[in-house]
């Protein structure tokens, strides 16, 4: 399967983006890591991250291949909620949606309803959305048992 990525798909917590949806195998991705991705980056032992073209970032786990977050950079138009995208400010954001609330330890805004955020540190507008599978949080998430 070849993924096209559409950039003004809505952003959705729990399902994926861009016409991509969580869960999906990294090999149905082959041709487009191949076409647009930048090196990736290995996080931890067993998580990776692919670039793709300054609009997504995709996050695999090694062990069991599978996508378990993507997240929305600066060339992605697509909308959370049908209103919060990337560039707005974190004031309008939590306005909008008041579940958004900074995680310290982790320097990124969260929502229970299955998103984080990262602002500028400067300019306070958000930098990236990303949207993740439910059992991330789960103890042996890293071990791909999920």
């Amino acid at each position: 399967m070849t993924y096209l990525i559409d950039l003004q798909a809505p952003i959705v917590p729990w399902e994926g983006m861009g016409g991509i949806k969580l869960n999906s195998h990294i090999n149905e991705f082959y041709s487009m890591i191949e076409q647009y991705g930048k090196q990736p980056k290995l996080l931890g032992k067993y998580l990776i991250r692919y670039e793709i073209d300054n609009s997504l970032d995709l996050w695999f786990n090694l062990l069991n291949g599978k996508l378990f977050k993507i997240t929305a950079t600066s060339n992605y138009y697509g909308t959370l909620f049908n209103k919060i995208r990337v560039g707005m400010h974190i004031d309008d954001v939590i306005k909008l949606e008041p579940s958004f609330v900074y995680d310290d330890f982790e320097e990124v805004y969260c929502s229970s309803k299955g998103v984080y955020l990262e602002t500028d540190p400067v300019e306070q507008t958000v930098l990236w959305i990303s949207v993740y599978i439910k059992e991330i949080d789960n103890p042996d998430f890293e071990r791909g048992n999920w």
